[in-house]
Protein backbone atom coordinates (compact mmCIF):
# COMPACT_ATOMS: atom_id res chain seq x y z
CA UNK A 1 0.00 0.00 0.00
CA UNK A 2 1.49 3.08 -1.07
CA UNK A 3 0.57 6.10 1.42
CA UNK A 4 0.42 9.69 -0.52
CA UNK A 5 -0.36 11.15 2.77
CA UNK A 6 2.76 10.76 4.26
CA UNK A 7 5.78 13.18 2.98
CA UNK A 8 7.72 10.42 1.37
CA UNK A 9 7.82 6.31 1.30
CA UNK A 10 8.96 3.71 3.15
CA UNK A 11 12.88 3.07 2.87
CA UNK A 12 13.76 -0.59 0.72
CA UNK A 13 14.95 -1.81 4.39
CA UNK A 14 11.20 -1.27 5.56
CA UNK A 15 9.71 -2.44 2.65
CA UNK A 16 11.75 -4.88 0.98
CA UNK A 17 13.90 -5.97 3.47
CA UNK A 18 17.24 -5.12 1.37
CA UNK A 19 20.51 -6.27 1.90
CA UNK A 20 23.66 -4.22 1.47
CA UNK A 21 26.26 -7.68 1.74
CA UNK A 22 26.54 -11.25 0.64
CA UNK A 23 28.63 -13.27 -0.97
CA UNK A 24 27.54 -16.94 -2.01
CA UNK A 25 25.05 -19.39 -4.14
CA UNK A 26 21.72 -17.18 -5.66
CA UNK A 27 20.02 -19.94 -4.39
CA UNK A 28 21.17 -18.78 -0.94
CA UNK A 29 20.84 -15.52 -0.97
CA UNK A 30 17.09 -16.39 -2.16
CA UNK A 31 16.98 -18.51 1.18
CA UNK A 32 18.78 -15.69 3.28
CA UNK A 33 15.85 -13.12 2.09
CA UNK A 34 12.97 -16.24 2.64
CA UNK A 35 14.44 -16.96 5.69
CA UNK A 36 14.42 -13.30 7.05
CA UNK A 37 17.80 -13.18 7.34
CA UNK A 38 18.72 -10.51 5.82
CA UNK A 39 19.57 -6.42 6.72
CA UNK A 40 22.38 -3.88 6.16
CA UNK A 41 25.83 -4.83 7.21
CA UNK A 42 28.85 -2.20 8.67
CA UNK A 43 31.81 -2.13 6.91
CA UNK A 44 35.20 -1.40 8.86
CA UNK A 45 36.71 -0.22 5.08
CA UNK A 46 34.41 1.31 2.89
CA UNK A 47 34.39 3.02 -0.15
CA UNK A 48 31.60 5.05 -1.82
CA UNK A 49 30.83 7.56 -5.15
CA UNK A 50 27.67 9.28 -4.00
CA UNK A 51 24.00 8.68 -2.01
CA UNK A 52 20.53 8.73 -3.04
CA UNK A 53 20.60 12.64 -3.66
CA UNK A 54 23.34 13.19 -6.18
CA UNK A 55 23.75 9.61 -7.61
CA UNK A 56 20.37 9.31 -8.30
CA UNK A 57 18.31 12.61 -8.60
CA UNK A 58 20.26 15.04 -9.27
CA UNK A 59 21.14 13.79 -12.59
CA UNK A 60 17.61 12.96 -13.67
CA UNK A 61 15.68 16.02 -11.99
CA UNK A 62 18.23 18.55 -13.68
CA UNK A 63 17.10 17.41 -17.16
CA UNK A 64 12.89 17.74 -16.94
CA UNK A 65 12.25 20.26 -19.21
CA UNK A 66 10.40 23.74 -17.91
CA UNK A 67 11.67 22.77 -14.21
CA UNK A 68 13.82 24.29 -11.50
CA UNK A 69 15.97 22.22 -8.96
CA UNK A 70 16.44 23.40 -5.66
CA UNK A 71 19.36 21.77 -3.65
CA UNK A 72 18.25 21.71 -0.21
CA UNK A 73 21.57 21.01 1.07
CA UNK A 74 25.35 22.66 1.22
CA UNK A 75 26.88 23.82 -1.87
CA UNK A 76 28.90 20.69 -2.78
CA UNK A 77 25.80 18.32 -3.21
CA UNK A 78 24.76 20.07 -5.99
CA UNK A 79 28.28 19.66 -7.79
CA UNK A 80 27.65 16.30 -9.83
CA UNK A 81 25.07 18.04 -11.37
CA UNK A 82 28.21 20.18 -13.53
CA UNK A 83 29.35 16.98 -14.71
CA UNK A 84 26.29 15.44 -16.43
CA UNK A 85 25.78 19.16 -17.91
CA UNK A 86 28.25 18.65 -19.97
CA UNK A 87 27.04 15.09 -20.88
CA UNK A 88 24.03 15.84 -21.63
CA UNK A 89 24.80 18.92 -23.84
CA UNK A 90 26.22 16.37 -25.92
CA UNK A 91 23.37 14.73 -26.90
CA UNK A 92 22.23 15.39 -30.74
CA UNK A 93 19.36 17.59 -31.29
CA UNK A 94 18.19 14.75 -33.57
CA UNK A 95 17.74 12.25 -31.43
CA UNK A 96 15.45 13.98 -28.65
CA UNK A 97 17.46 17.13 -26.74
CA UNK A 98 15.82 20.59 -26.74
CA UNK A 99 18.19 22.90 -29.10
CA UNK A 100 19.70 25.50 -26.91
CA UNK A 101 18.60 24.08 -23.61
CA UNK A 102 20.28 24.28 -20.49
CA UNK A 103 19.35 23.14 -17.10
CA UNK A 104 18.69 25.02 -14.25
CA UNK A 105 19.41 24.64 -10.40
CA UNK A 106 19.99 26.34 -7.46
CA UNK A 107 21.30 25.17 -4.01
CA UNK A 108 20.40 27.39 -0.54
CA UNK A 109 24.03 26.49 0.27
CA UNK A 110 23.82 25.75 3.76
CA UNK A 111 26.30 26.40 6.19
CA UNK A 112 26.74 25.98 10.19
CA UNK A 113 24.00 28.58 10.61
CA UNK A 114 21.78 27.20 9.03
CA UNK A 115 22.49 23.60 10.66
CA UNK A 116 21.90 25.60 14.02
CA UNK A 117 19.34 27.75 13.48
CA UNK A 118 17.39 25.89 10.71
CA UNK A 119 17.25 27.31 6.89
CA UNK A 120 13.79 27.40 6.34
CA UNK A 121 13.60 30.92 5.22
CA UNK A 122 16.42 30.18 3.08
CA UNK A 123 14.53 27.63 0.93
CA UNK A 124 11.55 30.04 0.89
CA UNK A 125 14.03 32.51 -0.34
CA UNK A 126 14.96 30.14 -3.07
CA UNK A 127 11.38 28.66 -4.38
CA UNK A 128 10.77 32.36 -5.13
CA UNK A 129 14.14 33.11 -6.63
CA UNK A 130 13.36 30.25 -8.62
CA UNK A 131 9.98 31.19 -9.64
CA UNK A 132 10.90 35.49 -10.68
CA UNK A 133 13.98 33.88 -12.90
CA UNK A 134 13.00 31.04 -15.14
CA UNK A 135 9.20 30.67 -14.53
CA UNK A 136 9.21 27.15 -14.30
CA UNK A 137 6.08 24.65 -14.34
CA UNK A 138 7.42 22.33 -11.63
CA UNK A 139 10.06 23.00 -8.66
CA UNK A 140 11.64 20.07 -7.62
CA UNK A 141 13.20 20.62 -3.85
CA UNK A 142 15.72 17.81 -3.10
CA UNK A 143 16.61 17.09 0.90
CA UNK A 144 19.95 16.37 1.83
CA UNK A 145 21.46 14.65 5.11
CA UNK A 146 21.83 18.12 6.47
CA UNK A 147 18.52 18.88 5.93
CA UNK A 148 17.54 15.25 7.61
CA UNK A 149 19.86 15.58 10.72
CA UNK A 150 18.25 19.19 11.45
CA UNK A 151 14.72 18.02 11.09
CA UNK A 152 13.52 20.58 8.23
CA UNK A 153 10.47 20.90 7.69
CA UNK A 154 10.50 21.08 4.02
CA UNK A 155 7.13 19.79 3.23
CA UNK A 156 5.90 22.34 5.90
CA UNK A 157 7.91 25.22 3.64
CA UNK A 158 6.12 23.55 0.43
CA UNK A 159 2.41 23.91 1.97
CA UNK A 160 3.25 27.78 3.16
CA UNK A 161 4.93 28.87 -0.02
CA UNK A 162 2.54 27.18 -2.85
CA UNK A 163 -0.23 29.56 -2.79
CA UNK A 164 2.20 32.31 -3.46
CA UNK A 165 4.31 29.94 -6.33
CA UNK A 166 2.71 29.59 -9.76
CA UNK A 167 5.09 26.65 -10.77
CA UNK A 168 4.02 23.41 -8.74
CA UNK A 169 6.46 22.34 -5.96
CA UNK A 170 7.70 18.87 -5.31
CA UNK A 171 9.33 17.76 -2.36
CA UNK A 172 11.79 14.86 -2.73
CA UNK A 173 12.78 13.52 0.57
CA UNK A 174 16.55 11.64 -0.73
CA UNK A 175 18.69 12.39 2.17
CA UNK A 176 21.13 10.18 1.90
CA UNK A 177 21.32 9.03 5.41
CA UNK A 178 17.73 7.43 5.00
CA UNK A 179 18.71 4.62 3.53
CA UNK A 180 22.14 2.28 2.67
CA UNK A 181 19.99 1.02 -0.28
CA UNK A 182 19.97 3.83 -3.50
CA UNK A 183 16.62 2.26 -4.92
CA UNK A 184 15.15 4.06 -2.02
CA UNK A 185 15.98 6.84 -4.19
CA UNK A 186 13.76 5.78 -7.43
CA UNK A 187 10.80 5.32 -4.19
CA UNK A 188 11.84 9.23 -3.02
CA UNK A 189 11.22 10.53 -6.18
CA UNK A 190 8.54 8.30 -7.05
CA UNK A 191 6.63 9.61 -4.56
CA UNK A 192 7.18 13.09 -4.55
CA UNK A 193 6.03 12.59 -8.26
CA UNK A 194 2.72 10.73 -7.41
CA UNK A 195 2.29 12.89 -4.64
CA UNK A 196 2.47 16.21 -6.15
CA UNK A 197 2.65 15.97 -10.30
CA UNK A 198 0.36 13.23 -11.32
CA UNK A 199 -3.10 14.57 -12.31
CA UNK A 200 -6.50 12.69 -12.34
CA UNK A 201 -7.42 11.55 -15.48
CA UNK A 202 -9.79 13.57 -18.22
CA UNK A 203 -9.14 11.03 -20.45
CA UNK A 204 -8.18 7.67 -21.38
CA UNK A 205 -4.54 7.58 -23.98
CA UNK A 206 -5.49 3.41 -25.34
CA UNK A 207 -2.10 3.92 -27.18
CA UNK A 208 -0.36 5.69 -24.92
CA UNK A 209 2.60 3.36 -22.94
CA UNK A 210 4.20 4.43 -19.92
CA UNK A 211 8.08 3.66 -20.07
CA UNK A 212 10.32 4.47 -16.80
CA UNK A 213 14.07 4.33 -16.62
CA UNK A 214 15.60 5.31 -20.40
CA UNK A 215 18.68 6.63 -19.18
CA UNK A 216 19.61 4.15 -17.25
CA UNK A 217 20.08 2.20 -20.71
CA UNK A 218 20.50 4.72 -23.79
CA UNK A 219 19.74 7.64 -26.18
CA UNK A 220 19.54 4.69 -29.02
CA UNK A 221 17.33 2.31 -26.76
CA UNK A 222 15.06 5.63 -26.57
CA UNK A 223 15.00 5.15 -30.53
CA UNK A 224 14.93 1.73 -30.64
CA UNK A 225 11.93 1.78 -28.17
CA UNK A 226 10.07 4.44 -30.10
CA UNK A 227 10.31 2.28 -32.93
CA UNK A 228 8.85 -0.80 -31.74
CA UNK A 229 6.12 0.58 -30.24
CA UNK A 230 5.05 3.05 -33.17
CA UNK A 231 4.96 -0.24 -35.85
CA UNK A 232 2.31 -1.42 -33.47
CA UNK A 233 0.25 1.63 -33.29
CA UNK A 234 1.59 2.96 -30.19
CA UNK A 235 3.33 6.27 -28.45
CA UNK A 236 5.99 5.72 -25.14
CA UNK A 237 5.72 7.98 -22.50
CA UNK A 238 9.37 8.36 -21.58
CA UNK A 239 10.28 9.45 -18.19
CA UNK A 240 11.86 10.89 -15.98
CA UNK A 241 14.89 12.06 -18.10
CA UNK A 242 14.23 14.78 -20.44
CA UNK A 243 10.77 14.74 -19.81
CA UNK A 244 8.12 17.76 -19.65
CA UNK A 245 6.68 18.40 -16.75
CA UNK A 246 3.06 17.63 -18.88
CA UNK A 247 4.49 14.29 -19.13
CA UNK A 248 4.44 13.56 -15.49
CA UNK A 249 1.06 14.90 -15.31
CA UNK A 250 -0.72 12.67 -17.73
CA UNK A 251 1.25 9.78 -16.49
CA UNK A 252 -2.30 8.52 -14.79
CA UNK A 253 -3.92 8.34 -18.79
CA UNK A 254 -1.69 6.01 -20.13
CA UNK A 255 -3.22 2.47 -21.02
CA UNK A 256 -0.22 0.62 -19.20
CA UNK A 257 3.32 1.23 -17.66
CA UNK A 258 6.06 -1.16 -18.79
CA UNK A 259 9.73 -1.57 -17.58
CA UNK A 260 13.12 -0.91 -18.82
CA UNK A 261 14.78 -0.96 -15.77
CA UNK A 262 11.79 -3.13 -13.09
CA UNK A 263 13.23 -2.10 -9.59
CA UNK A 264 13.42 1.70 -10.69
CA UNK A 265 9.35 1.33 -12.09
CA UNK A 266 7.85 -0.76 -9.37
CA UNK A 267 7.15 1.88 -7.29
CA UNK A 268 5.91 4.34 -9.80
CA UNK A 269 4.13 1.45 -11.38
CA UNK A 270 2.18 0.35 -8.05
CA UNK A 271 1.17 3.73 -7.10
CA UNK A 272 -0.45 4.50 -10.65
CA UNK A 273 -2.00 1.52 -10.36
CA UNK A 274 -3.26 2.10 -6.94
CA UNK A 275 -4.49 5.82 -7.53
CA UNK A 276 -5.05 6.03 -11.36
CA UNK A 277 -6.39 2.46 -12.22
CA UNK A 278 -3.01 2.27 -14.85
CA UNK A 279 -2.26 -1.75 -15.03
CA UNK A 280 1.31 -2.71 -15.16
CA UNK A 281 3.61 -5.22 -15.63
CA UNK A 282 7.30 -6.01 -14.45
CA UNK A 283 8.81 -8.42 -16.23
CA UNK A 284 10.67 -8.91 -18.34
CA UNK A 285 12.50 -6.00 -19.68
CA UNK A 286 13.63 -5.89 -23.24
CA UNK A 287 16.79 -7.04 -22.95
CA UNK A 288 17.65 -9.65 -25.38
CA UNK A 289 15.47 -11.09 -28.18
CA UNK A 290 13.45 -13.31 -26.47
CA UNK A 291 12.84 -10.71 -23.56
CA UNK A 292 11.98 -8.11 -25.84
CA UNK A 293 9.30 -10.78 -27.63
CA UNK A 294 7.45 -11.23 -24.72
CA UNK A 295 8.10 -7.41 -23.42
CA UNK A 296 6.56 -6.24 -26.63
CA UNK A 297 3.78 -9.17 -26.03
CA UNK A 298 2.38 -7.75 -22.76
CA UNK A 299 2.52 -4.74 -23.74
CA UNK A 300 0.15 -5.97 -26.76
CA UNK A 301 -2.22 -7.41 -23.82
CA UNK A 302 -2.70 -4.46 -22.34
CA UNK A 303 -3.29 -2.55 -24.91
CA UNK A 304 -5.31 -5.16 -27.33
CA UNK A 305 -2.72 -5.29 -30.29
CA UNK A 306 -2.11 -8.90 -30.35
CA UNK A 307 -2.52 -9.33 -33.72
CA UNK A 308 -0.30 -6.58 -34.72
CA UNK A 309 2.51 -7.48 -32.45
CA UNK A 310 3.01 -11.28 -33.44
CA UNK A 311 3.28 -9.63 -37.03
CA UNK A 312 5.83 -7.07 -36.25
CA UNK A 313 7.76 -10.07 -33.81
CA UNK A 314 8.30 -12.14 -36.98
CA UNK A 315 9.35 -9.00 -39.01
CA UNK A 316 12.05 -8.53 -36.63
CA UNK A 317 12.87 -11.97 -36.11
CA UNK A 318 13.92 -11.61 -40.10
CA UNK A 319 16.05 -8.81 -39.94
CA UNK A 320 17.90 -10.24 -36.55
CA UNK A 321 18.29 -13.44 -35.70
CA UNK A 322 20.84 -14.43 -38.50
CA UNK A 323 22.65 -11.16 -36.97
CA UNK A 324 22.62 -12.74 -33.93
CA UNK A 325 23.45 -16.35 -34.67
CA UNK A 326 26.69 -14.55 -36.29
CA UNK A 327 27.67 -13.86 -33.09
CA UNK A 328 26.67 -16.88 -31.21
CA UNK A 329 29.06 -18.82 -33.82
CA UNK A 330 31.82 -16.37 -33.52
CA UNK A 331 31.53 -16.85 -29.73
CA UNK A 332 31.91 -20.46 -30.20
CA UNK A 333 34.97 -19.86 -32.74
CA UNK A 334 36.87 -17.48 -29.68
CA UNK A 335 35.87 -20.40 -27.03
CA UNK A 336 36.95 -23.16 -29.09
CA UNK A 337 34.84 -25.63 -27.01
CA UNK A 338 35.43 -23.57 -24.11
CA UNK A 339 32.35 -21.41 -22.10
CA UNK A 340 33.41 -17.61 -22.64
CA UNK A 341 32.88 -16.38 -19.11
CA UNK A 342 31.26 -12.66 -18.77
CA UNK A 343 31.44 -11.43 -14.93
CA UNK A 344 28.66 -8.75 -14.69
CA UNK A 345 28.48 -5.99 -12.28
CA UNK A 346 25.06 -4.60 -12.20
CA UNK A 347 21.61 -3.83 -9.81
CA UNK A 348 18.97 -6.21 -9.32
CA UNK A 349 16.92 -5.05 -12.37
CA UNK A 350 20.12 -5.63 -14.63
CA UNK A 351 20.77 -9.14 -13.08
CA UNK A 352 17.08 -10.09 -14.00
CA UNK A 353 17.92 -9.26 -17.65
CA UNK A 354 21.83 -9.26 -18.76
CA UNK A 355 22.04 -12.60 -17.33
CA UNK A 356 19.44 -14.69 -19.52
CA UNK A 357 20.67 -12.01 -22.54
CA UNK A 358 24.16 -13.48 -21.56
CA UNK A 359 23.02 -16.89 -22.32
CA UNK A 360 21.09 -15.97 -25.29
CA UNK A 361 24.46 -14.78 -26.86
CA UNK A 362 25.93 -17.98 -25.96
CA UNK A 363 28.10 -16.84 -23.29
CA UNK A 364 28.06 -17.65 -19.60
CA UNK A 365 27.56 -16.14 -16.22
CA UNK A 366 29.49 -17.71 -13.71
CA UNK A 367 29.12 -15.36 -11.10
CA UNK A 368 27.54 -12.11 -10.69
CA UNK A 369 27.83 -8.38 -8.83
CA UNK A 370 24.66 -6.87 -7.36
CA UNK A 371 24.15 -3.23 -5.95
CA UNK A 372 21.85 -4.13 -3.06
CA UNK A 373 19.31 -7.04 -2.94
CA UNK A 374 15.78 -6.70 -1.50
CA UNK A 375 12.87 -9.58 -1.64
CA UNK A 376 10.53 -7.41 -3.94
CA UNK A 377 12.56 -9.59 -6.55
CA UNK A 378 12.49 -12.78 -5.02
CA UNK A 379 9.93 -14.75 -7.19
CA UNK A 380 12.00 -13.30 -10.84
CA UNK A 381 15.46 -14.27 -9.12
CA UNK A 382 13.88 -17.78 -8.91
CA UNK A 383 12.52 -18.06 -12.19
CA UNK A 384 16.10 -16.51 -13.35
CA UNK A 385 18.24 -19.31 -11.40
CA UNK A 386 15.43 -21.83 -13.36
CA UNK A 387 16.20 -20.69 -16.96
CA UNK A 388 20.19 -20.12 -16.84
CA UNK A 389 20.95 -22.58 -13.36
CA UNK A 390 22.40 -21.63 -9.88
CA UNK A 391 25.36 -18.53 -10.05
CA UNK A 392 27.30 -17.22 -7.43
CA UNK A 393 26.56 -13.52 -6.50
CA UNK A 394 28.39 -10.69 -4.73
CA UNK A 395 25.86 -8.37 -3.29
CA UNK A 396 27.97 -4.58 -2.46
CA UNK A 397 27.20 -0.95 -3.05
CA UNK A 398 29.97 0.26 -4.54
CA UNK A 399 32.70 -0.90 -3.18
CA UNK A 400 35.46 -0.88 -5.91
CA UNK A 401 37.89 -3.39 -3.46
CA UNK A 402 35.35 -5.75 -3.67
CA UNK A 403 34.52 -5.90 -7.10
CA UNK A 404 38.52 -5.79 -7.85
CA UNK A 405 38.93 -9.13 -5.45
CA UNK A 406 35.83 -11.05 -7.01
CA UNK A 407 37.07 -9.77 -10.75
CA UNK A 408 40.43 -11.36 -9.41
CA UNK A 409 38.70 -14.73 -8.03
CA UNK A 410 36.91 -15.67 -11.12
CA UNK A 411 39.23 -14.21 -13.97
CA UNK A 412 36.35 -13.56 -16.43
CA UNK A 413 37.29 -13.64 -20.18
CA UNK A 414 35.01 -10.51 -20.62
CA UNK A 415 34.64 -8.33 -17.12
CA UNK A 416 31.87 -5.77 -16.95
CA UNK A 417 31.63 -3.08 -14.89
CA UNK A 418 29.27 -0.31 -13.53
CA UNK A 419 30.03 3.28 -13.02
CA UNK A 420 31.77 3.72 -9.50
CA UNK A 421 32.40 -0.15 -8.88
CA UNK A 422 35.85 0.49 -9.99
CA UNK A 423 35.97 0.54 -13.63
CA UNK A 424 39.81 -0.99 -14.55
CA UNK A 425 42.21 -3.79 -13.30
CA UNK A 426 45.53 -5.21 -14.46
CA UNK A 427 44.24 -8.11 -16.06
CA UNK A 428 45.36 -9.87 -19.81
CA UNK A 429 41.74 -10.38 -20.28
CA UNK A 430 38.72 -8.21 -21.95
CA UNK A 431 36.77 -5.38 -19.96
CA UNK A 432 34.23 -3.29 -20.68
CA UNK A 433 31.49 -1.42 -19.09
CA UNK A 434 27.51 -2.31 -18.53
CA UNK A 435 26.04 0.87 -18.05
CA UNK A 436 26.59 3.64 -20.86
CA UNK A 437 27.16 7.25 -20.25
CA UNK A 438 23.74 8.57 -19.86
CA UNK A 439 24.11 10.64 -22.52
CA UNK A 440 26.07 8.03 -24.95
CA UNK A 441 24.41 8.46 -28.26
CA UNK A 442 26.53 6.39 -30.21
CA UNK A 443 24.74 3.11 -32.07
CA UNK A 444 26.98 0.51 -30.33
CA UNK A 445 26.12 1.74 -27.67
CA UNK A 446 22.65 1.21 -27.62
CA UNK A 447 21.20 -2.18 -25.20
CA UNK A 448 17.57 -2.35 -25.29
CA UNK A 449 15.08 -4.71 -28.20
CA UNK A 450 16.26 -6.03 -31.26
CA UNK A 451 19.20 -3.27 -32.42
CA UNK A 452 20.15 -3.44 -28.83
CA UNK A 453 20.88 -6.95 -28.12
CA UNK A 454 22.67 -6.96 -31.69
CA UNK A 455 24.65 -4.10 -30.70
CA UNK A 456 25.26 -5.16 -27.40
CA UNK A 457 26.64 -8.43 -28.28
CA UNK A 458 28.97 -7.31 -31.00
CA UNK A 459 30.55 -4.88 -28.28
CA UNK A 460 31.03 -8.06 -26.35
CA UNK A 461 32.06 -10.11 -29.07
CA UNK A 462 34.85 -6.35 -29.51
CA UNK A 463 36.05 -6.95 -25.87
CA UNK A 464 37.55 -10.58 -26.61
CA UNK A 465 39.46 -8.91 -30.03
CA UNK A 466 40.87 -5.80 -28.77
CA UNK A 467 43.08 -5.91 -25.93
CA UNK A 468 44.78 -2.64 -26.15
CA UNK A 469 43.36 -1.65 -23.49
CA UNK A 470 43.99 -4.18 -20.98
CA UNK A 471 47.50 -4.80 -22.31
CA UNK A 472 48.53 -0.73 -21.53
CA UNK A 473 46.66 -1.15 -18.30
CA UNK A 474 49.37 -4.13 -17.45
CA UNK A 475 52.36 -1.88 -18.38
CA UNK A 476 51.46 1.09 -17.46
CA UNK A 477 49.73 1.12 -14.51
CA UNK A 478 50.33 -0.01 -10.82
CA UNK A 479 48.41 -2.38 -8.95
CA UNK A 480 45.14 -0.82 -7.45
CA UNK A 481 45.31 -2.88 -4.13
CA UNK A 482 47.92 -4.76 -2.42
CA UNK A 483 48.53 -8.79 -3.43
CA UNK A 484 47.40 -8.92 0.28
CA UNK A 485 43.70 -7.93 -0.31
CA UNK A 486 43.52 -11.14 -3.15
CA UNK A 487 45.04 -13.56 -0.85
CA UNK A 488 42.05 -13.23 1.43
CA UNK A 489 39.59 -15.72 0.90
CA UNK A 490 36.46 -13.64 1.07
CA UNK A 491 35.55 -10.59 -1.18
CA UNK A 492 33.30 -9.35 2.08
CA UNK A 493 36.61 -9.73 4.27
CA UNK A 494 35.92 -6.00 6.11
CA UNK A 495 32.06 -7.05 6.95
CA UNK A 496 31.41 -6.88 10.25
CA UNK A 497 35.61 -6.84 11.14
CA UNK A 498 36.00 -4.04 13.70
CA UNK A 499 38.21 -1.21 12.15
CA UNK A 500 42.00 -1.32 12.71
Amino acid sequence: MINLKENTCPTREQRGNGLNAFFGKASELLKEVKDGNTGNQERAFQQTSGCLLNFYLTQRVMTIHDSVMIVHAPVGCSVVGLGYREVFRKVPVSLGRRENYDFHWLTTNLNEKDVIYGAGDKLKYAIKEAQARYNPKAIFVLASCTTGIIGEDIAGVVEEVQPDIEAKIVAIHCEGIRSKLIQTGYDAFWHGILKYLVKKPTRKQKDLVNVASMLSYTWQDRQEITRLLAKIGLRPNFVPEFSTVEQFEMLSEAAVTAPICSSFTEYLSKGLEQEYGVPYFLYPSPVGIQHTDEWLRAVAYYTGKEKEVEKVIAEEHDEWLPKLEIIQKEFEKIGNGQDINVLGSLGQGRLLTQVPFFNELGVKTPAAICLDFDDLVVDETEKLIDEVGDFDILVNTFQAAEVAHHTRRYDPDIALTCPFQGSAYKRDKGATRIHSNRGDARPWSAQAGYKGAIAAGNFLLQTTKNRSFQKTMLEKTPDVYNEWWYQQSDPLYFVNKEAK
